[in-house]
């Protein structure tokens, strides 16, 4: 009699225990609260904290369930996101694992720097950034720095772009050169095949000393959101502007994806001399001025 009451005592407990450390403050759907722990704070300063802050329903059982598993030491600081329906088990595992706040951005292909800073909110301190920021779905820690972000950007850019710096360097060419035109290229046409023919005709075009012409040069210079330009900004005294200076552009102007990128480097040779892109985005070639200058009449209204 005496052995199974101990038991029934000790399924008791057992179930407390399970319940305390298992089962939610809440079930209901909270938002999250951001909650910090600072560094050298004891695992019973944070469960009092967590506690005060309405995450937990006793911070008995939190102490419990680290002492349990060994943690006590393995504590991390940082910025936490939690909410009250998420059980001892989850908190602690986050703080243990270092699971902090974040925030998960995506840079959009084509980005200037100056796109990039508006979207994180924050400066990115370095030169010659632009052009090297790799447009990717990023998770960032929620108090993350400007040079964080450059850090993590550029080692995305060196690991995608590893694979081909040898062929870029046999093609006698720099890397700061293709990306230059890869950033061209981003602007000026969408789909793989529209750009290795662009990227043909701009390298043709630069080989036998033509002006390059590339309207989104111009919107670099001037900032401005549309990609008509005008005859007077074709004239702007500015070392981007290619329909006044040959060559590339003295940078990057944009942050290209790989296929761009690639387009830059493999570029499909063909007749064309000359393209224009619709209001609908459809890209028109041309191989003599006369047909170009044809197109524009019917497309650019």
């Amino acid at each position: 009699m005496k052995k199974n009451y101990l038991i029934f005592i000790s399924f008791l407990i057992g179930v407390f225990i399970w319940s305390g450390i298992y089962l939610p403050k809440s079930f209901q759907l909270e938002e999250e609260k951001l909650f910090l722990i600072e560094k050298g704070q004891s695992l019973f300063q944070i469960s009092q904290y967590l506690e005060k802050e309405g995450l937990i329903k006793n911070r008995f059982f939190f102490n419990l369930y680290v002492i349990l598993k060994g943690s006590q030491k393995k504590l991390q600081a940082g910025k936490y996101y939690f909410k009250p329906s998420e059980n001892i088990a989850k908190i602690a595992k986050k703080i243990i694992s270092g699971d902090t706040a974040k925030i998960i951005v995506t840079i959009p292909e084509g980005f200037t720097q100056k796109q990039i800073e508006e979207q994180l909110g924050i400066k990115l301190p370095g030169e010659n950034l632009e052009g090297f920021l790799f447009p990717d779905t990023y998770q960032f820690p929620i108090d993350v720095t400007g040079e964080e972000v450059v850090k993590k950007m550029r080692e995305n850019f060196d690991k995608k772009f590893a694979p081909y710096r040898n062929e870029v360097s046999g093609a006698g060419l720099t890397p700061f050169e293709i990306v230059t035109m890869a950033s061209l290229i981003e602007k000026e046409a969408r789909g793989k095949e529209d750009k290795e023919i662009v990227s043909g005709i701009l390298w043709k075009r630069m080989e036998n000393n033509i002006p390059l012409q590339v309207d989104s040069t111009i919107t670099y210079i001037t900032d401005k959101k549309t990609t008509k330009i005008s005859k007077e900004e074709t004239q702007i005294d500015s070392p981007y502007n290619t329909y006044k200076y040959l060559g590339l552009p003295p940078g990057p102007i944009c942050n290209p994806g790989l296929e761009s990128i690639l387009a830059a480097l493999y570029p499909e040779s063909s007749q064309y001399w000359y393209y224009l892109s619709t209001p609908e985005g459809k890209i028109i070639f041309s191989k003599t001025l006369e047909e170009h200058n044809l197109a524009k009449v019917k497309y650019l209204k």
